[in-house]
C-alpha cells in the first residue's frame, strides 16, 4: 500500500513540474508574437508612405501632410531596422531597411549641389517671407532686404499692419515699387521691388491672391514674379491643387518666370515635381540645400515648404534659410543669375 501511495504521490509531482515548464514557454512565445506584431505595425505605416511617395499619389489631408515628413521616415525606418535585427526579426528588419535605402535614394540627392550653367546676364535677388497673419519681426525682414540687396520681395500672410511695420523699418525706401493685396491673418499677399513693376495675372484665383507682376530691371531686361500662397492642404486639400496648378508655365515665349513664396508643399509632393516639369528648377535643390527645413508649427520638425523656384534658363548663385522671429516660417533667399 505505501508503495503505491508513494507512486502516486511522485506522478501527480511530475505532473506539476510539466505545468510549471509549459506554461513560462507559452508566455515567451506569446511575448514574441506580440513584440513582432508592433514591429510590423509600425513598418507598415511607412511602407504605405514610401509607396505613395514612388506612384506620386499625395491622397488625402493626413498623407499630404505625411509626405512632407519622407525624410525623417528614413530615420525612423533605420531605427525601426536595427531594432528588429537586434530581436531577430529577420524579415521585419529587412523590410525596414530595404525601405530606408529607398527613402534615401528619393531624398539624399537634394544635399548634393548641382553644376550651374556659366551666364554673364544680371543678377536678380528674391527674398520671399511668410509673415505669419503679419507677426513676423518687419525689422528682421528689411535688414534682410539690406544685408543681401534684395531685388525683390515676396510677401504672404500680409496684414494691413504688417505694411505699417515694414513702413516704419524703412522697407519702402530700398523698395519703393510694389503691388500689395493686405488682408487680415494669412489672406494678403504682395510683392515690393528695387524696379519698377507692372501687375499681372499670372495665377487663377485664390483667397491668398498670389499677385504677379512684370519687373523691369534696365537694358531692356524685364522678368515676370509670382507671390506663391496656394491654400493650406489641411484647411482645404482641393483648393490646394487647384491654386497650385493654376500657377504659370516658364518657357522660351515669355520673359524669365521666377515663384517666390509659401507653396504649402515639398519635393515629396507630387503636385510640387508636377510644377518643376513647367520650366523650373528649385533654387534650394539646385545648391544642395533642399532638406533644410522652412515651417514648423511646434509639433512635427521643420520641413522645406517655402521655395524660390526659377525659370530653368538661369542659374542659382546663392540660396539661404534665413531665421524670421515672430513667424513659423523661416524667410528664404535665392541669387538668381539671367542668361
Amino acid at each position: 500500500m505505501e508503495t503505491a501511495v508513494a507512486a502516486s504521490v511522485i506522478g501527480i509531482l511530475d505532473v506539476m513540474v510539466i505545468e510549471e515548464r509549459v506554461r513560462p514557454a507559452a508566455r515567451r512565445g506569446a511575448g514574441r508574437k506580440l513584440v513582432s506584431g508592433l514591429l510590423v505595425a509600425a513598418v507598415v505605416p511607412f511602407a504605405v508612405l514610401t509607396a505613395m511617395r514612388l506612384v506620386g499619389y499625395d491622397g488625402n489631408t493626413y498623407t499630404i501632410a505625411a509626405l512632407a515628413l519622407t525624410p525623417y521616415a528614413g530615420i525612423a525606418t533605420l531605427v525601426l531596422g536595427v531594432l528588429a535585427l537586434g530581436l531577430r526579426r529577420w524579415w521585419t528588419a529587412a523590410v525596414a531597411l530595404v525601405l530606408t535605402c529607398t527613402i534615401a535614394a528619393l531624398v539624399l540627392p537634394r544635399a548634393f549641389a548641382s553644376e550651374q550653367k556659366a551666364l554673364g546676364g544680371k543678377h536678380v535677388r528674391v527674398l520671399a517671407s511668410n509673415m505669419l497673419g503679419g507677426q513676423a519681426d518687419p525689422a528682421r525682414i528689411v535688414g534682410y532686404v539690406k544685408e543681401h540687396q534684395v531685388d525683390v520681395l515676396s510677401l504672404t500672410e500680409m496684414t494691413p499692419e504688417a505694411i505699417t511695420g515694414l513702413d516704419r523699418a524703412g522697407l519702402f525706401r530700398l523698395l519703393p515699387y510694389h503691388v500689395l493685396h493686405p488682408a487680415e491673418w494669412a489672406s494678403g499677399s504682395g510683392l515690393v521691388s528695387k524696379y519698377p513693376l507692372t501687375p499681372l495675372k499670372l495665377s487663377g484665383d485664390s483667397d491668398y491672391k498670389q499677385p504677379s507682376a512684370s519687373i523691369d530691371l534696365g537694358d531692356g531686361v524685364r522678368i515676370e514674379v509670382v507671390a506663391v500662397h496656394p491654400a493650406a492642404p489641411m484647411w482645404d486639400r482641393h483648393a490646394w491643387v487647384d491654386e497650385a496648378k493654376d500657377l504659370p508655365y516658364a518657357d522660351a515665349e515669355h520673359d524669365i518666370r521666377i515663384l517666390a513664396g509659401d507653396f504649402n508643399a515639398s519635393l515629396d509632393h507630387s503636385l510640387f515635381r508636377e510644377l518643376l516639369t513647367r520650366g523650373y528648377v528649385d533654387a534650394a535643390d539646385q545648391l544642395g540645400k533642399a532638406l533644410q527645413g522652412t515651417w514648423t508649427n511646434g509639433m512635427v520638425p521643420p520641413v522645406p515648404i517655402d521655395h524660390v523656384l526659377a525659370d530653368k534658363r538661369t542659374a542659382i548663385a546663392d540660396f539661404k534659410v534665413l531665421e524670421t522671429p515672430g513667424s513659423d516660417h523661416d524667410a528664404v533667399y535665392a541669387e538668381i543669375v539671367l542668361p
